[in-house]
């Protein structure tokens, strides 16, 4: 929310505390995985038993040390937009905090997810999340991912025309599976779903992420 060095004050604190009980009242947090073996090709990653491809140079350095991937897909389901809709009529204030809020729910989610991953492969070494529109990985493989999880059916999560998650507060994502110690790059801002919208960036500072 921009905060940084200044602490929000006590009617802010209230905002972000109402919302925060909002949102919680009305959100349906849902996420489904699947564990895949994976090639890797020249310029890509093919992941065994699909067709589907992961194309980048991003996305092939990230799964390098890799035989295994996890595809992973959340949400918070349509609610969460909708409230947040619902204030963009009557309150500003109340409709950034709550999309802020939304938005970290969406990745609780996926730790949650993960970390049931990592319980039932607990033998193996994982990478952090990597996901489409991060660095040169395209968005375009959105709805595949969707169709190999069958994510409408299993979770309700759809992609429109413009490639756009639907719920909005939703989230597909890779993760790499090694037998052996993964190295552990450093994730800048590249790899970062709030890249396009961050103040830290807007400022010319860093998160420290």
């Amino acid at each position: 929310m921009g905060f940084k060095n200044n602490q929000p004050d006590e009617k802010m604190i209230s905002i972000i505390d109402e919302c925060e009980n909002t949102l919680l009242d009305v959100i349906k947090p849902r996420y489904t995985y699947k564990v895949f073996d994976i090639e890797q090709c020249d310029n890509s990653i093919s992941v065994v038993g699909t067709s589907l491809v992961l194309k980048g140079k991003d996305i092939k350095a990230h799964l390098a040390d890799c035989t295994k991937c996890v595809l992973l897909c959340a949400t918070i389901s349509v609610d969460a937009d909708r409230l947040i809709r619902s204030y963009e009529t009557v309150d500003m204030a109340k409709a950034v905090v709550t999309d802020c809020l939304a938005s970290t729910a969406v990745e609780q989610v996926c730790d949650e997810a993960e970390c049931e991953i990592k319980e039932k492969l607990c033998d193996y070494n994982f990478t952090w999340r990597f996901s489409p529109g991060y660095g040169d990985f395209p968005l375009e493989i959105q709805p595949e991912i969707l169709k190999v999880l069958d994510a409408q059916k299993r979770i309700g999560l759809n992609v429109n025309e413009s490639l756009i998650l639907i719920p909005r507060k939703s989230v597909t994502a890779v993760i790499g599976i090694s037998e052996n110690q993964i190295s552990k790059g450093k994730r800048g801002c590249v790899s970062c779903n709030m890249k396009d919208r961050c103040e830290y960036r807007k400022r010319g500072d860093r998160c420290g992420t």
